[in-house]
């Protein structure tokens, strides 16, 4: 029975490190709590169609109400690229299943792309393609200081705030239907710049590397 119970333990962890985005330094996927949730209520992915106008007319709204200055012309296309970009790397992905059996099919070489730091990647560059003026983009990571797995997003605010008062534009949690909410009414993830994380990991490096040092002398 224990080892059962040992080779069941391995097992998991294969999956869960299968299902991970740790390929690149802003890397993840959802917490391992929410594994069977997520997985549950993600259908499989169709061929691309159009963000409803009411959507875009939502998000629209949303990001317009982070400041006075927010152009409403520029908010407006945020809003669309934001809901239909993610579509199409959808498909460009080969997305035919929920986030964390896509991700697995990609740590092992059956698709091209598709964790989500790939996905943050790509949507970043996308909006930044557009010359924002009165809009500002923000990189984050949510579960690098945990057991959890990381998660990376994209967030867009208002030019002068920071990321904590902004619109988080999460193209991954739901295989390519965009996720979007204030950053701290997030219910899933506590957001952190992307710059502090790979900061305390670089610490975090360094100090192992002395420790490991000191163990060889």
């Amino acid at each position: 029975m224990r080892l059962r119970k040992t080779a069941l333990a391995i097992f998991g962890l294969a999956a869960l490190a299968l299902a991970g985005c740790a390929s690149a330094p802003a890397t993840g996927t959802i917490p391992v709590s929410d594994m069977r949730d997520i997985s549950a209520e993600i259908p499989v992915a169709s061929g691309p169609a159009p963000a409803e106008p009411s959507e875009v007319a939502e998000l629209a709204a949303l990001i317009r109400s982070l400041g006075p200055g927010v152009d409403p012309e520029e908010a407006a296309r945020v809003a669309r690229i934001s809901l239909d970009y993610p579509l199409r790397l959808r498909r460009e992905y080969g997305v035919t299943d929920p986030p964390l059996i896509h991700n697995t099919k990609v740590n092992l070489g059956l698709r091209p792309r598709g964790l989500c730091y790939q996905w943050a990647d790509d949507m970043e560059a996308r909006l930044r393609q557009e010359n924002l003026q009165t809009l500002v983009l923000h990189r984050a990571i949510a579960n690098a200081d945990n057991i959890r797995i990381e998660h990376s997003t994209v967030i867009v605010s208002a030019p002068g705030d920071d990321m904590f008062a902004g619109v988080v534009l999460d193209p991954w949690r739901f295989g390519g239907d965009l996720y979007w909410s204030k950053t701290l009414d997030d219910p899933k993830y506590r957001w952190v710049p992307r710059a502090e994380v790979f900061e305390m990991k670089r610490r975090q490096a360094a100090a192992e590397a002395r420790r490991k040092g000191v163990g060889n002398i």
